[in-house]
């Protein structure tokens, strides 16, 4: 496992490292989050199929919420990869637009970047897919508030 100095505040962000981290704790270790790729301002996670993450067991969809979240660290990870640095931040809002169910027992890919900084806020936008970027399950946008480490 990685270090967790990785999760301090102010401390040099290694996109990989943190998402290897991340993957063992908590909500993204349920989900089973896993690290694919990444840019100076942009994230890929993967969100591998299980059974657990599915919404309705007649079609093997998986549900909404998996989805969500892996947009959400994948967003948030492009702003830190982007800035360089782990710094708190809020999500003030992700909108997420589907265009289609996920194909049963396929993994699904996110890919978030950020592509706006100002003093206080991260935009963001990215999309989900389940093997063809060109045909997403989802699209999203959203903003992130960076907050004062307590």
């Amino acid at each position: 496992m990685a270090d967790r100095a990785d999760l301090v505040a102010g401390t040099a962000f290694d996109p990989a490292r943190f998402a290897r981290l991340l993957s063992g704790l908590g909500h993204n270790a349920l989900l089973g989050l896993g690290y694919a790729a990444h840019g100076p301002d942009w994230m890929e996670l993967h969100l591998p199929y299980a059974d657990r993450l599915v919404g309705d067991p007649d079609t093997g969809v998986i549900a909404s919420g998996p989805i969500v979240s892996l947009m959400d660290m994948a967003t948030s990870m492009a702003v830190w990869t982007r800035v360089a640095n782990f710094v708190p931040l809020a999500t003030l809002d992700l909108r997420v637009d589907y265009l289609r169910p996920a194909v049963p027992g396929r993994t699904v890919t996110g890919h978030g970047e950020c592509y706006r900084l100002t003093r206080r806020i991260a935009f963001v936008r990215g999309q989900a897919h389940d093997g063809d970027p060109a045909d997403p399950i989802a699209h999203v946008a959203g903003t992130f508030m960076f907050t004062d480490a307590a």
